[in-house]
């Protein structure tokens, strides 16, 4: 009999935009961060966790085990560590192989989570350059070095900046937004409506302590002074006259995407803290919630990119033996505006569930009011690796204070993925 996974607590750090209060923490010190603070509240020792599953998207060169070098800063050196990467959707993907690990009775007690400094972003030299400098620590004379280091060129120095982007189709993330907002008839109002709903949401949050509530305090180094303990990306003073003046970023004269419906670059980490349910129950805890049921699923990145959630969902719900009219809340990441409405729009359409689904009647979804009740990543942030699991906690936090019994997650992803989770309270 398969065992089921209880979700006990969850953490995150502040989420901050990128290149403020955090610009000095790595992903790694965020990590340590998160999982730190998490381990002390919950009270659990390290000694009885059996296995950390850990992500980040962008990897630091230096140390790509974000997962190993967390573990051997928080837990014992003997708890194994496997870091995971699956863009947007990470952290989901570290609850989802931590949920595996449980239900097939390898392990008792998982910590989960992800972690993202975008202000650490790797910018990598060109090849030509990098192909020079071997040559140079290659060569076993002072003239052969010379020799080569006088071969690099003013354009071998150009550095390579990253770029958000699908490397099959060339297209950015923002753009592809763009496109389906097009594409599906979502209007630049109805953006910054969603927007401005996101940020008075997580301003009524963060202002009655039902978000401050999931973040621990960041004290930040060197002098530790300055203390972080809420969101910065929120904007309590947002409104509509504001949002409407903003730009479009990808379609200059004809685009509907700005700055002020789409998430930000962000810093932050998150972690949260599983069992078996028989091992929750002999050491007195009593759980957050529990995993249902997950489902990931994958369209042509060069198609409506973002537009996964609408096809992991309906899985997400037949795998839990459920429909979507007996969930009571819902989390949707909002990586933009017009990513959500698009994939509320497919969920609600017939045409959809027919052609794309194979099913005669549309999946639906939770009444608007019952859609992230705090806010979302166009407000909180949205730092990549971390996302997944400050999802997971929010819901379950507010499943609890409204009680409600069944939740669902939803998150797009790079590559044309998409993510879904049914969480449950009994």
């Amino acid at each position: 009999m398969t065992r089921r996974t209880a979700i006990i607590t969850g953490l995150r750090t502040p989420f901050v935009r990128s290149g403020t209060v955090f610009k000095d923490l790595t992903a790694i010190d965020l990590g340590v961060l998160a999982v730190r603070e998490l381990m002390d509240r919950s009270g659990v020792r390290g000694e009885d966790v059996d296995h950390l599953v850990y992500g980040t998207v962008v990897h630091d060169p230096h140390a790509p085990n974000i997962a190993r070098e967390v573990g051997l800063a928080t837990l014992p050196k003997t708890v194994p560590a496997v870091t995971v990467s699956r863009a947007c959707a990470t952290a989901n993907q570290s609850i989802a192989d931590a949920a595996n690990l449980i239900e097939r009775g390898y392990a008792d007690v998982v910590v989960a989570g992800g972690s993202e400094s975008l202000t650490h972003i790797p910018i990598t030299i060109k090849q030509s350059l990098a192909e020079k400098l071997i040559g140079v620590s290659k060569a076993k004379t002072l003239g052969a070095r010379l020799g080569t280091l006088a071969k690099i060129r003013p354009k071998d120095l150009v550095p390579n900046f990253p770029q958000i982007a699908e490397p099959t189709t060339g297209e950015s993330m923002g753009e592809s937004a763009e496109r389906m907002a097009k594409e599906n008839g979502i209007s630049r109002a109805d953006q910054d409506a969603w927007a401005l709903r996101s940020h008075q949401l997580a301003a009524a949050g963060t202002q009655d302590g039902r978000l401050t509530a999931e973040i621990g305090p960041v004290y930040v180094p060197p002098d530790f002074e300055t203390v972080v303990q809420t969101d910065n990306g929120i904007r309590s003073d947002s409104s509509e006259e504001a949002l409407a003046k903003l730009r479009p970023v990808f379609d200059r004269k004809h685009g509907s995407v700005t700055a002020g419906n789409a998430s930000p670059l962000t810093d932050g980490a998150s972690a949260v803290l599983m069992m078996s349910e028989e091992r929750a129950k002999a050491d007195g805890l009593e759980p957050m919630g529990f995993v249902r049921s997950y489902a990931f699923s994958g369209l042509d990145p060069a198609g409506q990119l973002l537009q996964g959630p609408a096809y992991a969902a309906p899985m997400a719900l037949d795998r839990a033996g459920i429909t979507m009219a007996d969930i009571g809340l819902m989390e949707m990441h909002e990586a933009f505006a017009a990513q959500v409405l698009s994939n509320l729009q497919a969920l609600s359409s017939k045409k959809f569930a027919e052609e794309e689904l194979g099913r005669s009647q549309a999946v639906g979804h939770p009444d608007i009011e019952l859609i992230n009740v705090m806010g979302g990543s166009l407000a909180i942030g949205h730092p990549f690796g971390a996302t997944g699991a400050r999802l997971t906690t929010t819901l379950l936090n507010e499943m609890k204070r409204r009680d409600v019994e069944l939740g669902l997650i939803t998150v797009c992803a790079a590559g044309g993925l998409g993510f879904a989770m049914v969480v449950e309270r009994g």
